[in-house]
Protein backbone atom coordinates (compact mmCIF):
# COMPACT_ATOMS: atom_id res chain seq x y z
CA UNK A 1 0.00 0.00 0.00
CA UNK A 2 1.36 3.50 -1.08
CA UNK A 3 -0.04 6.32 1.69
CA UNK A 4 -0.50 9.52 -0.87
CA UNK A 5 -1.79 13.11 0.60
CA UNK A 6 -4.41 15.40 -1.32
CA UNK A 7 -6.66 18.32 -0.32
CA UNK A 8 -10.42 17.25 -0.37
CA UNK A 9 -12.60 19.21 -2.65
CA UNK A 10 -15.29 20.15 -0.35
CA UNK A 11 -13.95 20.86 2.65
CA UNK A 12 -10.53 21.88 1.83
CA UNK A 13 -8.59 19.34 4.55
CA UNK A 14 -5.32 17.90 3.94
CA UNK A 15 -5.92 14.07 3.92
CA UNK A 16 -4.47 10.79 3.13
CA UNK A 17 -5.38 7.92 0.85
CA UNK A 18 -3.90 4.56 0.65
CA UNK A 19 -3.73 3.15 -2.45
CA UNK A 20 -3.37 -0.54 -3.51
CA UNK A 21 0.47 -0.84 -5.31
CA UNK A 22 -0.37 -3.66 -7.18
CA UNK A 23 -2.66 -2.93 -9.23
CA UNK A 24 -1.42 -0.20 -12.09
CA UNK A 25 -4.15 1.84 -13.30
CA UNK A 26 -6.99 2.31 -11.01
CA UNK A 27 -10.42 4.46 -10.26
CA UNK A 28 -11.78 4.22 -6.99
CA UNK A 29 -14.39 6.02 -5.16
CA UNK A 30 -13.66 7.02 -1.26
CA UNK A 31 -15.26 9.02 0.97
CA UNK A 32 -13.40 12.06 2.39
CA UNK A 33 -12.31 10.93 6.07
CA UNK A 34 -12.99 13.94 7.75
CA UNK A 35 -16.00 15.53 5.91
CA UNK A 36 -17.32 12.02 4.41
CA UNK A 37 -18.27 13.56 1.10
CA UNK A 38 -17.55 11.09 -1.81
CA UNK A 39 -14.29 12.07 -4.08
CA UNK A 40 -13.58 9.83 -7.44
CA UNK A 41 -9.92 9.05 -8.33
CA UNK A 42 -8.08 8.37 -10.89
CA UNK A 43 -4.46 6.67 -10.46
CA UNK A 44 -1.79 5.41 -12.36
CA UNK A 45 1.46 3.11 -9.83
CA UNK A 46 4.49 2.29 -11.85
CA UNK A 47 7.34 0.58 -9.65
CA UNK A 48 5.62 1.30 -6.52
CA UNK A 49 4.74 4.88 -6.84
CA UNK A 50 2.34 7.06 -8.41
CA UNK A 51 2.91 8.59 -11.18
CA UNK A 52 -0.66 10.55 -12.04
CA UNK A 53 -2.60 11.52 -9.04
CA UNK A 54 -6.53 13.14 -10.51
CA UNK A 55 -9.86 13.60 -8.15
CA UNK A 56 -12.78 15.12 -8.27
CA UNK A 57 -15.71 16.08 -6.11
CA UNK A 58 -18.70 13.47 -7.29
CA UNK A 59 -21.99 15.17 -8.84
CA UNK A 60 -20.08 18.84 -9.81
Amino acid sequence: MIEHEFTCPYCLTDVSILIDAGASNQNFIEDCERCCNPIEFDVTIVGNQVVEFNYQPIGQ
